[in-house]
């Protein structure tokens, strides 16, 4: 528990470091952002298109599919919304980790207190991408952002909780 407080600091960095790559890629365009040339270069044999094509999905009110889509962006759509969950996850991580010691007593609000942090901050980066041109807005990516911070917050409670465990069953 000592190191996480004497870590704080770091934890914090992170976070703020996370929020300016979040800040700065929602204030880019999709033309700016998209990863479909590099996508088109690299994947020119479009690796389990065959597997792909089966498969589809609704998505903020939209059906994402290689028929709808086609190959290179359905892939970037995976990218993207992997980037989305995997950013908030490690937002949820700093965020608990900075916040861990401060609800020493309480599981709930150790999970609770990020998570909502994330979630708030999951949607003024939307709102922030809905002033951007050529992007909109979406509660589904916040829903999904969520889950990210969520599963990350998760994960660190759970964690701690067995180290501690073992901790102190060597002691004993």
């Amino acid at each position: 528990m000592i190191s996480l407080k004497k870590n704080e600091k770091w934890f914090w960095s992170g976070v703020v470091f996370i929020e300016m790559i979040l800040f700065y890629s929602s204030s880019m365009t999709y033309k700016q952002q998209t990863s479909v040339p590099f996508l088109e270069r690299y994947l020119r044999n479009k690796p389990l298109a065959g597997s792909l094509k089966h498969f589809g999905f609704n998505y903020g009110g939209k059906y994402q599919s290689i028929e709808n889509d086609g190959y290179f962006h359905f892939v970037e759509f995976f990218v993207r919304k992997g980037a989305h969950f995997g950013t908030y996850l490690a937002l949820g991580v700093l965020l608990c980790l900075a916040l861990y010691t401060y609800f020493q007593k309480n599981n709930f609000l150790k999970i609770l207190v990020p998570w909502l942090m994330a979630t708030g901050l999951a949607a003024f980066d939307e709102f922030h991408q809905g002033l951007t041109g050529g992007r909109t807005p979406s509660v589904v990516d916040v829903i999904l952002d969520s889950a990210g911070a969520f599963t990350g917050t998760l994960l660190v409670v759970v964690i701690v909780y067995f180290i501690l465990r073992h901790k102190n069953m060597k002691k004993t």
